[in-house]
């Protein structure tokens, strides 16, 4: 008989997650229940699993591990930290508002703005300082790669300006440039329009594909704006599922994610036959 696991479906701006606290319910197989219940139509359907841990080391709270649809591990992901954050403090697994959730790209501060009910209404996400360089700038011989900023925010993006985001191919030109010979473990995409009302993005994850938002990727196209004089460091990014606002702050050179965080439903699921 398989096993019976209880699962939260939550998502920051519509970038969906199924999250599992592993306390309850330890999954042995985590990429390849990330493979099976991702699957729309299949399963339950999501851009991928988040595993919800306890810490072992007194410098941290919680643990997260996030896997892609496609099974890999991801380093870090903005919407599902937050995610989390909500979860934690209105299931009364914390009575913190500040959180530090450990995670594979370092430990991360979560800051809940909680209602009077103990609805947490949003979180505000310590991203720590943005990274500049690639390791992996040499390109072969031939090869090319359209203009844009390389920025890291726990994982890789690559921002590309464009005059008319709704021209991309994000399906296809996210695709081809995961995979180009730049990124050897592979990249984020990320295109980018500056207009009147903010930054319009959209986004083809590493293992996950097209998006309705990237915390991550919010962060890197902020950054990317700013340092190619685009923006100023506060900047309101309009993706698909919804608005995320970032700060990159002079002082410290963090760099703020807020925004809202959801729950879509909950239930249970059958782990996958190994």
């Amino acid at each position: 008989m398989n096993q019976t696991i209880h699962f939260i479906k939550m998502h920051g701006v519509g970038n969906d997650y199924i999250f599992v606290d592993t306390s309850r319910y330890p999954i042995e197989h985590p990429e390849e229940v990330s493979i099976a219940w991702s699957r729309y139509h299949f399963g339950i359907g999501s851009d991928g699993l988040v595993l919800i841990g306890r810490s072992d080391t007194p410098d941290a709270d919680f643990t997260m591990r996030i896997f892609n649809a496609d099974g890999s591990e991801g380093l870090m992901c903005g919407n599902a930290s937050r995610c989390i954050g909500k979860y934690v403090y209105e299931r009364g697994l914390t009575d913190k508002r500040h959180i530090r959730l450990l995670t594979a790209s370092g430990i991360k501060m979560l800051d809940l703005k909680v209602s009077d009910d103990g609805t947490v209404d949003s979180v505000t996400v310590d991203m720590l300082a943005p990274v500049l360089e690639n390791e992996h700038l040499f390109l072969p011989e031939g090869e090319t790669l359209p203009e844009g900023v390389f920025v890291s925010m726990g994982n890789p993006h690559y921002v590309i300006f464009v005059d008319d985001i709704d021209a991309v191919d994000v399906a296809r030109e996210g695709s081809r440039l995961e995979h180009h010979s730049r990124f050897p473990e592979r990249c984020n995409i990320d295109f980018a329009q500056v207009r009147e009302d903010g930054i319009r993005v959209r986004v083809w994850e590493r293992g996950s594909g097209i998006t309705m938002a990237c915390g991550t990727g919010a962060c890197a196209t902020a950054v990317a704006a700013a340092i190619t004089g685009r923006s100023g460091r506060q900047s309101h990014i309009i993706m698909d599922g919804g608005a995320l606002d970032i700060d990159w702050r002079e002082a410290n050179d963090h760099v703020y994610l807020s925004g809202p965080a959801a729950i879509a439903f909950e239930g249970t699921a059958e782990l996958p036959t190994q």
